[in-house]
Order: structure tokens, then sequence, then C-alpha cells
């Protein structure tokens, strides 16, 4: 069984490419960034499934009145396999970031080249070829390895592709489990192929928790020789900065070994201008923090502490502190030791032949959302990390490798 999916697999790298490019030449970048959305890619793709076998497919639109058709699609493809309990959902994601630069290009960014050239072997350059179109092409080239062969997956496989990853998640998996959340069951597992190393030896199985803050801080304006009169909103904001940084530090302080660094970070980060002139006080300054905080450690706490120090520098310098919190993510981990890991290690073993690790990150990804559904959640796939660089490019032999995990890990019992 298995000799005859992985020989599928292996004689459809035409079809991978054929999938990355038609993905590729439908740019879907956010509203945000200045795009019209996933619809057109979204839409290929549905067609485009249903061609290849795999008929059994749902559309839930986002409304967005900004993006081309008024909707941020997120669709799911479902596999029906020998038992509907503890489904199986491999989840990528549809929209890209733009191209940057165009002059760093070597290529048109949304037209995807084939590369044979160095010991990288063949490649395909395009905008959104790894991040996140790998994750697609292989969750798809892996469950047609089974459909088209008529080999059921041991239990229902639900794949994936949402809206919105690389700006929030508002239109996307945090839309659909706000207003779809019967969709996703307790003993459900999911796999999202968009994070990992050039070896694929790293399983993402937790997340930092994350708070953005940004400070305002509002004294009284001065000129320069006069400070008595004035209340420096500058000093009182660089007093408050250094404060969180060091004592939220020091209160929060453990170490974990999954994480790298292995500790909490408090890092003051942008800083807004204020006043224009160099003789005048400020009396309004504003600077932002971005805090990465082991799991442990609820936000809520790291806020009280916030406004114990706020508190003391309002005191002292006779100012007005206030904060707003621009983002704001707490995961739950994945247990090292849970069945998806354990699986999905073996899977990995078989096919790239090494020992892949659990490991914790300080970024975000769109896998926190299931696991505080206490939906066991790995992030993983064999990454070329050309991400969101000009000449993004993905290894052929990476898609269709993680497509056998993939598959491998679909026809598993558990």
């Amino acid at each position: 069984m298995k000799e005859k999916i992985f020989n599928f697999i292996d004689n459809n790298a035409s079809l991978a490419v054929e999938m990355e490019t038609e993905l590729s030449r439908r740019p879907a970048v956010s509203p945000d960034s200045g795009g019209e959305g996933e619809l057109a890619k979204c839409e290929f793709l549905e067609g485009w499934l249903k061609k290849q076998g795999l008929t059994e497919l749902e559309r839930f639109d986002a409304p967005d009145a900004r993006a081309k058709g008024g909707v941020r699609p997120n669709l799911i493809a479902t596999i029906p396999g020998e038992k509907d309990d503890k489904r199986l959902w491999i989840m990528s994601h549809l929209d890209v970031v733009p191209p940057g630069e165009l002059g760093l290009w070597e290529s048109d960014p949304w037209t995807v080249v084939q590369k044979n050239d160095g010991p990288l072997g063949a490649r395909l350059v395009g905008r959104g070829v790894e991040d996140n179109q790998q994750g697609t092409v292989s969750s798809v080239i892996g469950a047609l390895a089974l459909v088209r062969q008529n080999i059921k997956p041991a239990h229902t496989v639900k794949l994936l592709f949402v809206a919105d990853e690389e700006m929030g998640s508002f239109f996307g998996i945090g839309w659909l489990i706000d207003n779809h959340g019967d969709l996703f069951r307790k003993d459900d597992m999911a796999l999202v192929p968009d994070g990992g190393d050039k070896e694929g030896a790293s399983i993402e199985v937790a997340e930092k928790n994350l708070v953005w803050a940004r400070f305002v801080t509002r004294g009284l304006q001065a000129h320069g020789s006069r400070p008595d009169l004035g209340a420096n909103a500058f000093l009182a904001a660089s007093d408050l900065a250094l404060r969180l940084h060091e004592e939220l530090s020091q209160k929060f302080s453990d170490h974990d070994p999954l994480f790298t660094p292995d500790y909490s970070t408090f890092q003051p980060t942008k800083k807004e201008a204020n006043v224009p002139n160099i003789n005048t006080i400020p009396g309004e300054d504003v600077f932002c923090m971005d805090m990465r905080i082991l799991p442990r450690y609820p936000a809520a706490l790291v806020l009280v502490e916030i406004d114990r120090i706020k508190g003391e520098i309002e005191k002292k310098h006779r100012v007005n502190v206030s904060y707003t919190t621009p983002q704001r993510i707490e995961s739950k981990p994945t247990a090292v030791d849970s069945p998806l890991i354990k699986l999905l290690s073996a899977q990995i073993k078989e096919v790239y032949h090494i020992d892949a690790k659990p490991i914790g990150i300080g970024g975000g990804t769109v896998a926190a959302y299931l696991r505080n559904r206490d939906i066991d959640s790995a992030v993983w796939y064999r990454a070329a990390d050309t991400a969101h660089q000009p000449n993004e490019y993905v290894r052929i032999a990476d898609i269709l490798g993680d497509a056998k995990v993939m598959a491998l890990l679909m026809m598993a019992e558990r």
C-alpha cells in the first residue's frame, strides 16, 4: 500500500508544478495590502479539485466589502474515511504577501519559473510557492494519491484552505471558529504545513503568548529651558519602557527549553515622533512593545503588572499613561507525547529518515485557534525558508516528500 501511494506521488510531479503555477497566477493579496483578496484563487482551486476527483467541497465565505466579490472565501475538501471520528485536518492558507520591490526579483513574481540549477535540485520560483502553496499542493497531492487509487483513509480527512492568514485571520480561521465552530470536534487533530526547517526536523507544538501594546504618555509641553513648567512625556515614556522591560523580565522569569529563546521577552520596539524641534519639552509621547510570553503565564497576569508599573510612573512624572493591545493571542500547547505528535514523527521518519523533535516558537500561527478548542495541532513542513523574500522558491522534492508524509498520516490508525 505504501509503495503504491509513493509511486503515485513520485509520478505526479507535473501535477504539483501545474497546481503551483496556476495558484501563483492568481494573486491572493489581502485588501489590507492593496489586493483583491482570495476569491479568484479559491474559485480556481475549487474547480481544479473537482476535475481531479475531490468532489466533496464546501465554501464558507466571510463578508468583506473591500475584497473582490465582497467575500473572503474559506474552502473545505472532505475525503471520507473508514471512520468519521478523530478526523484529521490539514490547514493551509490561500492568501500571500505582496511581492515587495520588483527590482529584486529575477522574474515576474506571479509567473512560476522552474529552475534545475545547483545543489538545490528542481525548484519553483514565484510569490507564494512556499508560503503557503507548498502546504496546499502537498496536502492535495497526498489526498489524490488515495482518492485516485480508491484507497480510503483510516479516518475522515478535511483539507482546509483558509483566507487572511497573513493579516490576522479575522476573515479566515478566526471567522470560521466564531461562525461555524461546530465544524471542529474535540477529538480531531490538525496539521498546519506552514512552518519548519530545511531538514523537516522541527515539529512546532507550542507558541508563546503574544501581546502587542501601544503606550500613550501625556504630560505638559514646555520650553526646553523650563522643564519645571512642564511634564516631560518622553522622559516618562522612557522610564516606563525601561521598567517594563526589566521588571516584567524579572517577574516572569521561568525558562522552558522547548523555546528559543527559552524565556519570556518584553521588548520596546516602535517609537513614534513627538515634537519636531529640539528645544521643546514634549507633552505627548508614543511607543510600542512586543511581548512574547511563555504559555505558563496568562496574559492577564502580565497586564496586572503593567498596570502597577504604569500607576507608579504616572505619580512619579505627573503624567497620564494609557495603552491599547493591538494584538493579544494566547495558545494552549499540544502535548509532546500526544498521539498526533507520535504519528507525525513516525511518518517523517519513514519518508525523510530523520528524528523530528517538538519545539516551541515565539511567533503566532493559525494552529493557536484550534489548540484553544482543545484540538491537538502541529505546525510542520520541510521548508526552504524563503517565505516573504524576493525570488521565493520551493523545492519540488519537498512538495512530494511532504505529500508522502501527509498521505501516511491520513492512513494512520489511532
